[in-house]
Parts: C-alpha cells; sequence; structure tokens
C-alpha cells in the first residue's frame, strides 16, 4: 500500500501527524508532508486510521 497526499486540498489539520509523526509531517504552511510512502505493519494502520480522520479528504492508500 502506498499513501498518496493530495496537497492541493490539504486544510493543514494536522491529525494525520497526530495519529503517526514518523509517517506524516507539515511544511511551513502546515501541508501535509508524507515521510513513509509505503508504510507496514503497526505504520500501515496508523497511515488508515490518518487517511480516515483527515477531514478535507487529501489522503487515500493506493494498492501498488
Amino acid at each position: 500500500m502506498r499513501i498518496v497526499a493530495n496537497t492541493d486540498v490539504c486544510v493543514g489539520a494536522g491529525q494525520c501527524v497526530l495519529t503517526d509523526s514518523a509517517v506524516f509531517d507539515q511544511d511551513d504552511d502546515g501541508t501535509v508532508a508524507v515521510l513513509i510512502e509505503n508504510p507496514e505493519g503497526q505504520r500501515l494502520d496508523g497511515a488508515r486510521e490518518a487517511v480516515t480522520l483527515c477531514p478535507s479528504r487529501a489522503l487515500s492508500l493506493v494498492e501498488d
């Protein structure tokens, strides 16, 4: 699975970073930055949660 972030719709709420700061970060404008594009195990679980929590639906998971 691969994390895809649509930075054009990101509102900078930071829910992804709060879910797993090892996988997600925010740039100076607050826009999501994906640190681990292909998370595995527990990181994948956190990425799934972040996708669900994202208020702007800027995050998605896609099959490789």
